[in-house]
């Protein structure tokens, strides 16, 4: 790392203790910035990088709220609105036992370069819950929803901050934290939240957005080599909604998709997952992937273990923050993998994206080749803006083009610096000396 880049680091990690992933996010962008402060002295004078680094604000709140047998629970609440340069706030809320304070500040961070790669005027913030939707009934989400907008509220508008879903935050959350905010406010604005039923301000894609676009980014990727999805085996993690959107357009350019995987397990389909027999058992029955295994022929279940351990040609990570270690990266690589496109923010570790970079892997990093969500969130906040909605076939036009534009201006960028074919250089610095441009012209807020 650049010397004149360490002492800000040692302040930024001592100001923020025990906050493993935010630090973690914070070092990988640091790594690949000391070029961009060569040719700009101006942005290390203006303190650019410590300002970057301290969340506009930050707002943590308890959650009370009722379980179905009438007792008492309690949650902790957070929402960063880390940094409104390029626009309002935007990103996710995730509902999930592992969230704190460090798991949100990493993810609002690496939201405020996705957001600026897209090229749309949004600026970065991420929230949620420690509240754990699963297992509970509608009743249940409902209520917490309730409480937890009855607080957040006031923190968030479409001029302000506009909130999406992430991780245990789905359609049906998003309509409960709608509903809640209305009637509080007594305001329909639609732009307050993003990833809303189609029938009440909702997005075409939007759903589908996350996987489509880490699957588009890819294919970008593998042109570059001369070559596409058609024919590439396939392995991807997770079983949700970017997994499974992933898996389906993959398998829709001519790949095979062998392998999946969710909390308790994996299944290998060497025939290729069947996407409607995964929505029926992941979507509408909230069930687990070994209840696809035992519905479909020639399917392997396997109980616990890594789904990095099925060989690939491309690997999709669409689960979570650090799934996949240096030891997984190292079995890819010998096993002849090819590229791979993070579809979950920062699913590979350090050790990891060094073995992929070594080993000349095509890696495309989550702050680039998953900014079809929130790429979408912000198509969708243009349609409300105008009261307008765009047909699917339109939408996905402009997704195809906003992720071919952040591979593009990845690409150009790694080149410019010197790095080609370092997506995760050309994403760090793209992102970075767009934001650090707009808080300069700004002034010193």
């Amino acid at each position: 790392m650049d010397a004149r880049l360490e002492a800000i680091r040692d302040t930024v990690l001592a100001r923020n203790p025990g906050e493993a992933e935010f630090h973690q996010a914070v070092v990988e962008v640091f790594e690949s910035l000391g070029p961009v402060h060569d040719r700009h002295p101006e942005l290390l004078e203006a303190a650019i990088l410590e300002r970057l680094c301290e969340p506009e604000r930050q707002i943590i709140f308890r959650v009370p709220w009722t379980d179905d047998a009438g007792r008492v629970q309690i949650n902790r609440g957070f929402r960063v609105e880390f940094n409104s340069a390029l626009g309002p706030y935007k990103g996710g809320l995730r509902f999930h036992p592992s969230v704190y304070l460090g798991i949100v500040k990493f993810l609002g961070f690496e939201q405020i370069f996705k957001n600026a790669l897209t090229g749309m005027p949004i600026g970065g913030g991420k929230g949620g819950s420690d509240f754990d939707p699963r297992g509970r009934s509608d009743a249940e989400v409902m209520r917490f929803c309730q409480s937890f907008m009855t607080e957040l509220y006031r923190h968030i508008g479409e001029y302000t901050d506009v909130p999406a879903g992430d991780i245990g935050v789905g359609g049906r959350e998003i309509g409960y934290l709608f509903g809640q905010y209305k009637r509080i406010t007594n305001r329909y604005e639609s732009g307050v939240l993003t990833g809303k039923g189609i029938s009440w301000g909702g997005s075409l894609v939007r759903p589908e957005a996350t996987g489509f676009g880490t699957v588009i980014f890819t294919q970008e990727m593998l042109k570059t080599r001369g070559t596409s999805f058609d024919g590439q085996r396939v392995v991807v993690s997770g079983s949700g909604n970017v997994a499974i959107n992933a898996i389906a357009k993959a398998q829709s350019l001519g790949a095979t998709v062998v392998a999946c995987s969710d909390s308790s397990g994996y299944v290998v389909d060497e025939a290729g997952v069947d996407v409607g027999l995964l929505r029926a058992v992941k979507e509408v029955e909230r069930g687990r992937l070994k209840d696809y295994a035992e519905r479909r022929a020639g399917v392997s279940y396997v109980d616990g273990g890594s789904v990095w351990d099925v060989d690939a040609t491309v690997a999709l990570p669409c689960a979570t923050q650090n799934e996949l270690d240096g030891g997984a990266a190292a079995r890819l690589v010998r096993n002849g993998l090819l590229a791979v496109g993070e579809g979950a923010n920062m699913p590979s570790t350090r050790d990891a994206v060094a073995v992929f970079q070594d080993a000349g892997v095509l890696f495309g990093p989550g702050k680039a080749a998953n900014a079809g969500g929130v790429a979408t969130s912000a198509l969708e906040m243009q349609q409300n803006a105008s009261r307008d909605s765009w047909s699917f076939e339109h939408t996905e036009e402009r997704l195809t083009e906003i992720m071919v534009g952040i591979h593009d201006r990845c690409a150009a960028t790694a080149d410019e610096y010197g790095e080609p074919g370092n997506y995760v250089l050309g994403a760090n610095i793209g992102g970075f000396v767009k934001v650090a441009d707009a808080m300069l012209a700004q002034g010193l807020i």
